[in-house]
């Protein structure tokens, strides 16, 4: 599966790659090596954490060059009239009568409790590319799905991190 991402996407994970190459992994070596130097391994807590440090920044590092590798990259860019990625969005749910507000955002900015929407959602899939007004049908599945109506679009938030 390819995850859509953005340039700046790209971008930010290649910057965090390069940190935790030039930085991280030098600081989780130097802790490897001097919890070594307390001598007895098999009882050494120190070195198991150290050693475990190292481990998980050289398997994030792997993750975000496999996810550069394998992304599809998409355009941020879209009408001034519709829901686009990183706008934000005030939706209706007549349901509940609620009103919630939602960012839209790639996969892997996505979370859903900071209000940061997936475009890949199901809500995400829904209101992309709709406008202020339009009634949309959210399936979520074969047997559940809901209603929500555009309520209205911001698209200041372009290109400003949130989280």
């Amino acid at each position: 599966m390819y995850d859509n991402l953005t340039e700046n996407d790209i971008r930010k994970m290649e910057e965090e790659i390069e940190y935790r190459k030039l930085v991280v992994r030098k600081e989780a070596l130097e802790a490897v090596k001097e919890a070594r130097a307390h001598g007895d391994l098999s009882e050494n807590f120190e070195y198991k954490a150290a050693k475990q440090d190292k481990n998980r920044n050289e398997s994030r590092i792997r993750y975000l060059e496999r996810m550069i590798k394998t992304a599809r990259i998409i355009s941020d860019d879209s009408r001034a009239d519709e829901v686009g990625l990183n706008d934000r969005v005030t939706v209706y749910i007549p349901e509940d009568d609620e009103t919630e507000h939602y960012k839209l955002v790639t996969t892997v900015r996505g979370n859903s409790l900071q209000g940061l929407i997936s475009i890949d959602s199901p809500l995400g899939k829904a209101i992309k590319g709709k406008k202020v007004g339009d009634k949309v049908d959210v399936r979520v599945n074969d047997r559940f799905s809901y209603q929500v109506e555009i309520r209205s679009i911001d698209k200041s938030s372009r290109g400003r991190r949130t989280n």
